[in-house]
């Protein structure tokens, strides 16, 4: 079993204006907002709005690797909500309004390959928010401040309740890691994992010799190369 992330969520150092925030909310029509589309991921009601998304559509609210992103009509209506956008210095993917009605819960889940180790970092921004809304972090609750920007290594299992009488909606980003995102990390007390010694966490110093000998029984010059490079990890001194 892999070892829990050393950084499960972090508080950046950022605060942002929440009642501009809030006034922002109020250039967003009702028919905007939409239901989010995984309905077995959620009991309640959990609606999104994209300011953010694949081909700047208004009416798409995945994040989605390798696809073309630009901003939304929707989010031309909201001056503030472009300025806390702007504060982060790094390309933007996916970036959504994301609300849960009292009473609605996000039920526990991963959504892998969105940690700072993997280059792409999710961050929240909540406007509207209760000591009442919690999220499951692994083992632990948390609960996300109005108006701080919070990253949450969502390669973990995450859920959230909203046990308030309001609604919780936050400013939701998904981010590409860079040079200036992980000085602010850093600063703010990030500690990355280690990289798994041989590129894949299932291989370790105990059955690297096995998925050598494998490589190397497949005969072809891809398998041949994985291994000298494995090989190259082990024995780093080694001449080869």
């Amino acid at each position: 079993m892999n070892a829990a992330p050393k950084t499960r969520y972090l508080r950046l150092p950022f605060l942002f204006d929440v009642r501009r925030l809030e006034c922002d909310l109020e250039n967003i029509d009702e028919e905007m907002w939409m239901a989010h589309v995984n309905t077995t991921a959620y009991t309640g009601e959990w609606r999104c709005v994209p300011l953010r998304s694949v081909d700047g559509r208004s009416d798409h609210i995945l994040s989605l690797s390798g696809m073309h992103y630009d901003d939304t009509a929707i989010l031309e209506r909201c001056t503030y909500f472009r300025e806390v956008i702007d504060n982060f210095e790094c390309e933007k993917l996916s970036v959504r309004l994301m609300a849960m009605a009292p009473g609605s819960r996000i039920l526990m889940h991963r959504d892998h390959g969105t940690s700072f180790e993997d280059g792409v970092v999710r961050l929240h921004v909540p406007i509207i928010t209760a000591p009442e809304v919690l999220f499951t972090v692994a083992d632990e609750d948390v609960h996300f401040a109005a108006g701080h920007a919070w990253y949450l290594n969502a390669n973990c299992p995450h859920g959230v309740t909203n046990e308030s009488t309001r609604p919780r909606i936050h400013l939701m980003l998904d981010c590409i890691a860079n040079p200036w995102l992980e000085r602010v990390f850093m600063e703010a007390g990030f500690e990355p994992d280690e990289k798994p010694k041989y590129g894949d966490p299932s291989i370790t110093d105990d059955n690297v010799a096995e998925v050598i000998a494998g490589l190397h029984a497949l005969g072809t010059p891809a398998g041949r190369k994985l291994a000298a490079q494995m090989i190259a990890v082990r024995e780093p001194h080694a001449d080869s």
